[in-house]
């Protein structure tokens, strides 16, 4: 029997919101794949929030300096065509099993909105391109649209012993990464275990998890590509990006 599509909605420019970039972020990570697919599980990977110039005025953050952390709201940037699907196959299911497109993080969504919290390690008060925040465990590529920044308040935003539906159930497996010890001298040591902790976490899409497949992943200014098998990851070569 064939699947009836949710039909989308008529536009009404009248009524319509519009809602504007107020800042962009930046990161070593140029592509989708690879992007950690939650913030917080790369602790260290660090990125900054560059804000667009009618934003740059150091009032609009005044006092954010005294929180730990921090919601973006951002959008899937990457993902150019809509979708209005009711249901999607999370990667923690395998890819396999359709969920409630709300009932997921996925980033094919009737909006391309994304929601993550982020920890400030700096807010840099004289840069050139005016407040910059400096943060770490982001799930963003380089490039991403943020459109609003909202401070993480602990008494109403945490939520200890909340359910969290399938993915009480499932766990995700980590892999063991090799990174041969020719390619060490190309990093800083905090790059080299970020990039590890990123690997660790497998970037492949869950259907294409075949061991003859070389895959290939932007880290700053290198292309890193790289073979998994029986859990192990290892890296098979880095080059220098043509991006």
């Amino acid at each position: 029997m064939r699947r009836r599509r949710t039909p989308r909605p008529k536009r009404n420019k009248a009524t319509e919101t519009i809602i504007q970039p107020i800042a962009q972020f930046h990161s070593p990570l140029r592509s989708k794949f690879g992007i950690p697919r939650q913030s917080g599980l790369v602790e260290e990977l660090e990125g900054e929030i560059v804000f667009e110039p009618p934003f740059r005025n150091p009032d609009f953050i005044r006092g954010l300096e005294e929180f730990d952390y921090i919601w973006l709201i951002w959008e899937f940037s990457a993902n150019r065509h809509q979708t209005h699907n009711a249901m999607v196959r999370p990667p923690l299911l395998g890819g396999n099993q359709r969920v409630g497109v709300f009932a997921t993080r996925s980033p094919f969504r009737p909006n391309s909105l994304g929601l993550s919290s982020v920890r400030i390690a700096k807010i840099d008060w004289e840069d050139n391109r005016g407040p910059v925040i400096k943060v770490k465990g982001a799930d963003l590529m380089d490039g991403t649209p943020i459109f609003d920044i909202k401070p993480y308040v602990a008494y109403a935003d945490n939520h200890e012993g909340a359910r969290s539906g399938f993915v009480d159930q499932h766990e995700w497996k980590r892999l063991q990464v090799i990174i041969p010890e020719e390619f060490h001298s190309l990093f800083a040591p905090k790059e080299l275990s970020t990039l590890e902790e990123i690997l660790s976490w497998d970037p492949r899409p869950q259907t294409q998890v075949q061991h003859d497949k070389t895959f290939g992943m932007p880290f700053g200014k290198y292309d890193i590509r790289f073979r998994v098998k029986d859990d192990i990851l290892t890296i098979v070569e880095i080059v220098v990006s043509n991006g």
